[in-house]
């Protein structure tokens, strides 16, 4: 937490980047698997071994697919699972998103997973922002119990978002926290901060750097995006020092 009382949330994906987030000065951080798809659900010796690294409140992912929110109910039961094992792991909460064929938030298989995910936590994440109005969709979401929204304004980035934002914080009237993530850095956080008069804000802050591997066979790619085996992308500690040191100068 900053001097500004502003909580740094950071997405990570591995046990060295929860680290790296937990020495920076971070408040809590969204654990995840496969971030190149957004975030999917992560492995259960993922979530063991963050858990026993770090004391930070660990905020797991519950996603069982990359691509739309609209889920079968296999995969809503698949959700149902991994809120359940994620409470036995040591999560502090969960995060999930669930919208119906219309683009609205679906709202009663929204409030069965925060039924069972209590009393952990739970943030509804940017599937917000696919939602077909912002405002409506806002009124359903605070109905269905969720504690927090990540959002980018529905919009790209937060700054592209920030009116947006500002209206959403103004229209929750404390019922749930408003919290951007998108696009921030050290050198906007400011800015966006007092635009909407959030009071936590999710970065990823992810540098790549290249594989140890001396021997690459570029013939071959093991995913869609050709390249990337040879390629690592990490948090480090001093990017999160940076940022947040930029909310504790910001006063």
């Amino acid at each position: 937490m900053t001097q500004k009382n502003i909580l740094v949330e950071v997405c990570v994906e591995s046990v060295a980047s929860a680290l790296a987030a937990q020495r920076g000065g971070a408040g809590r951080v969204e654990l995840c698997g496969s971030l190149i798809e957004g975030g999917i659900t992560a492995s259960t010796g993922l979530i063991e071994m963050t858990r026993a690294a770090v004391s930070l409140d660990i905020h797991v992912m519950i996603r069982p697919r990359g691509g739309d929110f609209c889920y079968e109910p296999d995969e809503f039961e698949t959700m149902k699972r991994d809120i359940a094992l994620a409470k036995r792991l040591g999560a502090n909460g969960v995060v999930f998103g669930i919208l119906d064929v219309n683009g609205d938030i679906d709202v009663d298989r929204t409030r069965q997973l925060v039924d069972m995910a209590r009393p952990l936590a739970v943030t509804f994440h940017r599937a917000f922002d696919m939602t077909s109005d912002l405002l409506r969709a806002f009124d359903d979401l605070c109905r269905t119990g969720v504690d927090r929204l990540l959002t980018s304004g529905g919009e790209a980035t937060c700054l592209q978002g920030q009116k947006a934002i500002r209206q959403l914080v103004n229209q929750s009237r404390g019922r749930i926290i408003v919290m951007p993530g998108s696009g921030i850095r050290s050198n906007n956080a400011r800015t966006l901060i007092e635009q909407t008069g959030a009071t936590e804000v999710h970065v990823g802050l992810r540098s790549s750097y290249p594989s140890p591997m001396l021997h690459h066979n570029p013939q071959v790619s093991m995913g869609s995006v050709e390249g990337r085996e040879y390629h690592r992308f990490v948090v480090l500690e001093e990017d999160v020092r940076r940022f947040c040191g930029a909310l504790e100068n910001s006063g």
